[in-house]
């Protein structure tokens, strides 16, 4: 009876030595975090590998509907509402499922969270956005599954899909205007010099009112008692923008002079070019 009781231990730590092993995961959980604009933008999938393996067209068969990943469904999460394609998303979380083409993906962000594999039974109410992508051959392959956030702008996003040698983009819309937009009229109400520098700023960088920008950021230089370097580099190269180039030239001097003094050898080189393509040396 012993023996039988010290065999059967022998057992159980072996069967306990085995589940403390660790080994990889075959496809490995990842997250992707991206501030897009004002909006934080989170993904969560699982990222198979090839292996040998033709992926499109075997692994994953065309026009079947598709996980986009392994393991459990791929999630995405916005802090703030969005636009895919031309289809208003609200704040939330949502899975993505695609389903490949060999010129095109349809993509779709489902309401359901839970899940691995694919929906037993799909609901086309629960689809809150749905959008055609085209198929961009890639010369080289890409071994392990991958999506990522490219073509960055204060405005949106693409949300790339890459695997084997396809690539698709998903356009992704941010409403960063319409919050800055707003953020700067409740600012000027009572406005401080920091905040007419960064309307100012804003608007010359999205291509808005340059004369607006103009009036704004000689009145933020008039309400700073020593403008820095980087801040008089700005104001020369509005000041450029909406024609005014002898005062462009004159602050464009001033912010070379800052940046020598401050030993700031990237800002000395961008006044100098600037000053050259002027025509003030």
């Amino acid at each position: 009876m012993n023996k039988l009781v010290l065999f059967l231990l022998a057992i159980a730590a072996s069967f306990t030595m085995e589940a403390q092993i660790q080994t990889p995961a075959p496809s490995p959980a990842s997250k992707l975090v991206q501030t897009v604009g004002l909006t934080e933008v989170a993904v969560d999938y699982s990222r198979p590998s090839m292996r040998g393996r033709k992926v499109f067209g075997n692994l994953v068969p065309f026009d079947k509907l598709w996980r986009t990943g392994a393991n459990g469904y791929t999630l995405i999460s916005f802090d703030t509402d969005v636009t895919i394609g031309e289809q208003d998303v609200k704040a939330g979380k949502y899975s993505i499922f695609t389903k490949p083409g060999m010129k095109n993906w349809e993509v779709f962000f489902y309401t359901d969270t839970q899940g691995g594999g694919t929906p037993s039974d799909w609901d086309e109410s629960k689809v809150v956005a749905k959008v055609t992508v085209p198929v961009w051959p890639m010369e080289m392959n890409i071994e392990t599954f991958t999506i990522t956030l490219d073509d960055l702008t204060t405005g949106g996003a693409n949300l790339g899909v890459m695997w084997e040698k396809t690539y698709v983009a998903i356009p992704i819309g941010v409403p960063s205007d319409a919050a800055v937009m707003s953020s700067i009229d409740a600012a000027l109400a009572g406005p401080k010099a920091g905040d007419f520098y960064q309307a100012a700023v804003y608007y010359s960088s999205e291509g808005k009112d340059i004369n607006k920008a103009k009036e704004w950021m000689e009145k933020a230089m008039a309400m700073t008692e020593k403008p820095a370097f980087w801040q008089l580099r700005q104001q020369s190269l509005i000041q450029a923008k909406a024609g005014d180039k002898k005062g462009a030239i004159a602050t464009a001097k001033k912010s070379m002079e800052g940046a020598k003094a401050a030993g700031n050898d990237d800002y000395v080189k961008m006044n100098m070019d600037s000053l050259k393509e002027w025509g003030a040396m």
